[in-house]
């Protein structure tokens, strides 16, 4: 400007005549909503691009490491580490931050999508945020480093290396208890050298959480719902209060029923931790057989392998109405054990997974031609068939994922319980129609289906989530890891360690979940109640069949449904969800309707016998420690 040519007097008195000419001037005009609009769209387009490829680079690494576990070998662990790194500098840059907050500001001035997906952005953000860079790099190793020694663990029996299907098999099949425990104390073995690498992860993962406003991880990830810690922890002991008069009769029979399986002079008080047919206790189904629904047999008889059960599965979405899964499917997912000679070990964990957030859909899995696996391969590829769903351009990628994440369980779960049902089983040519007629059978099925359903929402609304509660808010000190465990196994399931547990041990850590996937396992509590809520709804209003003895198979009317609530991803608030297709909120009753039967008759079956667990006026209201 030539105003400013006339040296420093002048300068002066131009800073002066400018300062007063812009105090004196109308300012430029508020942007529009629609100006705005269009900025946080472009912004949004640059980010979805960018995500798309390091959040794709990211996963297929991951699969990697999961895939194919090589003892010495960190070659693909620093392909993961790497991508990973580079993903999360990118979603949690300071800059990222920053711009999404900025917009935020000018929330009514926005659509509701575009809140959403900001807000989805800052979510992601905060869980590895480049405002603490050396605190997410040494996250991420140690991460990796941790999962790698999860799943390479090398079990043993008698000096025998045995897999984690070896286990789960002998402790549904092994009548020996003294061999029950050998199984059961070597699937433990495995927390030993995680012990340290949790208390990292813990510190690590407040650290990474805390410099964006979250008290702890455990409340970060509550927060996904739109709840504090106090809030979630209330509704949890509210569903277990919901079920706990019914869970004291299963405990009950539970311990008769294994006192005289194995011989026991006396009944125990509290039910061993290796007479129950999980790692866990989290699952004591196999107790029941029911006539004519020996699902393993059939599957024999019927000569499935483990290609089949998987084919059977994808079969059934079809029947529902979807498309067939993508051939990359098949070609691209780990479906079936590893040969026994394989010099690499892999994840046996399910899991399904959205590589790229669009089409490339696989799920990691050991199939066996059995019930257990016929269930669990129906239910991941519920998330799948969730993923090919919402994977449309009107759900932005951001968005793509459940409505919450107990959604994705529930709709899993909800088609896996559906493929065991009779009526399923009988369409499908595996039983005979007139199999399993009698009351009996009909009690025994519903207690076989108690002793899965029911008897998980102690281990998870109780067990895990109080855990993993103190863990993140450092209720618990590092010292006493171990008999925290076992105190809420106790306490909310009744069950307790053949033998002592030290603290050199960490058998919290030998759960999957606790390591790689942690602080949100009350999703599968939540996702129980969901899909109780779902079933009643398709079994009442669109089968008009009774709901606990239901056929899905075919009926296209139930999956237009379910594609009603998949198809919308996270682009509406869960609750929002629930009313659009239920019209109510979270509820318990339909899943306690649906064990009303039952409890009638355990309550006649357990006359006589001793209750060791307290009453439901004895356990509380709220939230507390053991």
């Amino acid at each position: 400007m030539k105003l400013l040519s006339g040296g420093p007097v002048a300068f002066g008195l131009a800073l002066v005549l400018l300062i007063g000419f812009v105090a004196c001037s109308p300012g430029p005009a508020d942007p529009s909503a629609e100006e705005v609009q269009a900025e946080v769209d472009s912004f949004l387009e640059d980010f979805t691009a960018r995500h798309l490829e390091l959040y794709t680079k990211a996963a297929q690494a991951q699969w990697q490491t999961n895939v194919r576990i090589v003892e010495g070998d960190t070659t693909a662990a620093q392909q993961a580490e790497e991508a990973q790194e580079a993903l999360t500098g990118f979603v949690g840059s300071v800059q990222t931050i920053e711009t999404v907050r900025s917009y935020l500001e000018s929330r009514d001035l926005l659509t509701p999508l575009q809140v959403r997906q900001l807000e989805a952005i800052l979510y992601d953000a905060a869980d590895y945020p480049q405002t603490v860079p050396e605190i997410v790099a040494q996250r991420i190793g140690a991460e990796l480093r941790s999962n790698e020694a999860l799943f390479s663990h090398d079990f043993q029996v008698d000096g025998r290396s045995v897999s984690a299907n070896d286990i789960d098999d002998a402790l549904v099949s092994q009548n020996d208890p003294a061999v029950r425990q050998q199984y059961w104390e070597a699937s433990k073995e495995v927390g030993v050298g995680l012990r340290g690498d949790l208390v990292e992860l813990v510190s690590l993962r407040n650290q990474a959480v805390q410099g964006l406003g979250y008290d702890d991880y455990f409340a970060y990830q509550v927060s996904d719902y739109g709840m504090s810690t106090d809030e979630m922890m209330t509704m949890l002991q509210e569903l277990i209060r919901d079920i706990w008069p019914l869970y004291r009769e299963l405990h009950t029979w539970t311990r008769y029923e294994l006192a005289e399986r194995y011989g026991l002079e006396t009944v125990p008080a509290m039910i061993p931790a290796h007479l129950v047919p999980n790692r866990w206790a989290q699952d004591w189904a196999p107790l029941v057989t029911v006539e004519g629904l020996d699902v393993d047999a059939a599957l024999a008889d019927a000569g499935f392998d483990a290609e089949g059960v998987v084919r059977a599965a994808e079969d059934f979405y079809v029947s529902l109405g979807f498309e067939r899964m993508p051939s990359t499917f098949w070609e691209r997912s780990s479906l079936y054990p590893l040969p026994a000679d394989a010099d690499y070990k892999k994840n046996n964990h399910a899991s399904a997974w959205h590589v790229d957030l669009d089409q490339d859909v696989r799920t990691l899995m050991s199939v066996q031609p059995n019930r257990r696996w016929w269930e669990t391969t129906h239910h991941e590829l519920g998330h799948v068939y969730y993923f090919m769903a919402y994977s449309r351009p009107e759900v932005p990628p951001t968005l793509r994922a459940g409505a919450n994440r107990a959604f994705h369980e529930a709709v899993g779960t909800l088609l896996g319980n559906a493929s065991v049902q009779k009526p399923f089983l009988v369409d499908r040519g595996l039983i005979a129609a007139d199999s399993s007629e009698s009351e009996d059978a009909a009690i025994q099925s519903l207690l076989r289906e108690a002793l899965d359903v029911v008897v998980f929402i102690p281990f998870s609304a109780g067990t895990m989530s109080h855990f993993e509660r103190d863990l993140y808010t450092g209720a618990v000190s590092e010292d006493q890891l171990n008999q925290r465990w076992w105190d809420y196994v106790l306490q909310y399931q009744g069950v307790e360690a053949p033998g002592s547990r030290d603290e050199t041990q960490c058998d919290a850590c030998t759960k999957t979940h606790i390591i790689n996937d942690a602080a949100q396992y009350y999703d599968y509590a939540l996702s129980y109640v969901i899909l109780h809520q779902l079933h009643a709804h398709i079994a009442k209003n669109i089968l008009q069949q009774d709901p606990r003895a239901t056929n899905y198979w075919g009926s296209e009317e139930t999956g237009e449904f379910l594609d009603a609530i998949l198809r919308v991803g996270a682009t509406q608030d869960w609750r929002q969800v629930l009313q659009d297709q239920l019209g109510s909120d979270l509820d318990a009753r339909p899943m306690l309707d649906y064990y009303r039967p039952l409890l009638a008759y355990l309550e006649v079956a357990n006359e006589g016998r001793e209750h060791t667990l307290p009453s439901l006026e004895a356990i509380g209201g709220t939230a507390g420690s053991p």
